[in-house]
């Protein structure tokens, strides 16, 4: 009886990486895959902020880079399989929440594909440091959006005087990818039985 392509094709990777000249590819990877992960993250904060949009193709990116990424760093699949659950996952509590009208369908997207890259064991800390970024982001908001602070917003660029409009929306992106960005060194890339 064979086994599946999947472990095959693991098994094949994990025999063929044993040699030096594969190990220093895989180290020339590292920073390759977190430049990946973390270039997304900071391009969707940055939209976030100037136009209050996150392009679907950045969670598409993300999400779609995930699994090759995971597989090249020598992630184990049970490990891939939940850390893609744990994105499914995020991605329910996001529409929930933009249901709710707390955060945009953008920034739910961002956060369902940042998860995955974090996995379970990124999960709380990434919960934890986006709920931090995020209030910091209010704090910063509220005071640029007062009547002391607001006529230096009018004149700066638009987007900075449509951040400071009092009422207008929140550019949670920017919370998600400070999250996302602080978490990284404790999910399945990079922290404890990480792949890297």
């Amino acid at each position: 009886m064979s086994q599946p392509l999947i472990h095959e094709v693991g098994a094949n990777l994990a025999r063929d990486s044993t040699g030096p000249e594969n190990a220093m590819a895989l180290e020339l990877a590292r920073p390759l895959l977190i430049a990946i992960f973390a270039v997304l993250v900071i391009v969707a904060a940055v939209r976030d902020l100037t136009t209050f949009t996150i392009p679907n193709w950045i969670s598409v990116a993300l999400a779609v880079a995930f699994v090759p990424a995971a597989i090249v760093a020598g992630v184990p699949m049970a490990t891939i399989g939940w850390s893609v659950l744990v994105g499914l996952a995020m991605l329910i509590a996001g529409v929930v929440m933009f249901a709710l009208r707390w955060i945009g369908g953008g920034d739910a997207k961002l956060m369902a594909a940042a998860a995955m890259w974090l996995g379970v064991q990124g999960l709380a800390p990434f919960v934890l440091f986006t709920g931090l970024a995020g209030g910091g982001l209010a704090l910063a908001l509220l005071a640029a959006r007062s009547t002391w602070v607001r006529p230096f917003a009018a004149v700066g660029p638009s987007w900075v005087d449509r951040l400071a409009t009092p009422g207008g929306a929140t550019p949670y992106g920017v919370a998600i990818a400070v999250g996302a960005l602080a978490a990284f060194p404790a999910g399945i890339f990079m922290g404890p039985g990480g792949g890297l």
